[in-house]
């Protein structure tokens, strides 16, 4: 009598795919639409992303320059040394404010689109991020005009500095973005604050505090870490590793705070939009 022997082979549980490989796309098509439905309609397009920077460079530059000598504010060519913290400042900026937009902007494809809602968020960021890459070009035009090279070994600082930024403004924006819904006075509010942060921030200026409390203390804006590592590829005596520090711990906090608030209110979020 012979026994019927079947073999079975092992089977493998299949694991599920990742938040990235799940939602990539759509983050990828929301932030494409978003710099279409931005720059479609008007003629220059994707020159804006340049020219308003720019414009306000050329301000600060002939203030600071021509009618009031910027002295110890910063190094020279100031041109140079302004729009290495004025771009990423634009882009941070610009992420605080549409933060305050992000939910009530499109109420009706939020609830409806079965996607994490944290991808109407990052869209916003990714999408000001394209528009910071765009404008890079400006900073090596007048880097080649002065012939102020990058510090080869400083270069290192654009990839901390970018990670450090997106940290911060991820975190913000998961505070904002949500509390924005209820507080309908937010949107004024962040305007007032980062206007006020812009020159409480080493945009237009740099210097040294001899104060170890002052010096603290400034450092705990988050803002002066990742502009002075952006600062530091053309300008390497402008850095202060404290500052850096500070800012690293902050955004992270600020992340970590953002991410318990914005799981916590969605559900009241789909329900007020």
């Amino acid at each position: 009598m012979t026994a019927a022997v079947t073999a079975t082979r092992p089977v493998r549980a299949t694991r599920r795919p990742g938040y990235w490989t799940r939602y990539r796309h759509a983050l990828w098509l929301l932030t494409t639409r978003d710099l279409k439905v931005r720059y479609t309609t008007s003629a220059l397009g994707y020159l804006w992303s340049i020219i308003d920077p720019l414009m306000m460079a050329g301000i600060y530059w002939f203030v600071f320059t021509l009618i009031i000598p910027h002295g110890r504010a910063g190094q020279e060519p100031y041109v140079l040394f302004l729009l290495s913290a004025l771009l990423p400042w634009t882009w941070f900026s610009g992420n605080i404010s549409d933060a305050t937009r992000a939910f009530r902007s499109e109420a009706k494809l939020i609830r409806s689109v079965k996607i994490p809602r944290s991808i109407w968020i990052l869209r916003q960021i990714a999408s000001k991020g394209i528009e910071f890459l765009i404008s890079l070009p400006v900073i090596a035009f007048f880097a080649l005009v002065t012939l102020k090279a990058p510090v080869l070994e400083a270069l290192l600082y654009l990839p901390l500095a970018l990670v450090l930024q997106i940290v911060l403004t991820v975190g913000l924006n998961l505070i904002i973005a949500p509390a924005s819904v209820f507080l309908r006075d937010l949107e004024r509010v962040v305007k007032l604050v980062t206007r006020v942060l812009f020159y409480g921030a080493p945009v237009i200026y740099s210097f040294k505090l001899g104060n170890p409390v002052l010096h603290f203390l400034y450092g705990l804006d988050p803002v002066v870490g990742f502009l002075e590592l952006y600062r530091a590829c053309f300008f390497p005596a402008v850095l202060d590793w404290v500052y850096v520090l500070e800012s690293a711990i902050v955004s992270l906090i600020l992340l970590a705070i953002g991410t318990v608030v914005f799981r916590r209110s969605v559900p009241r979020v789909l329900k007020e939009i």
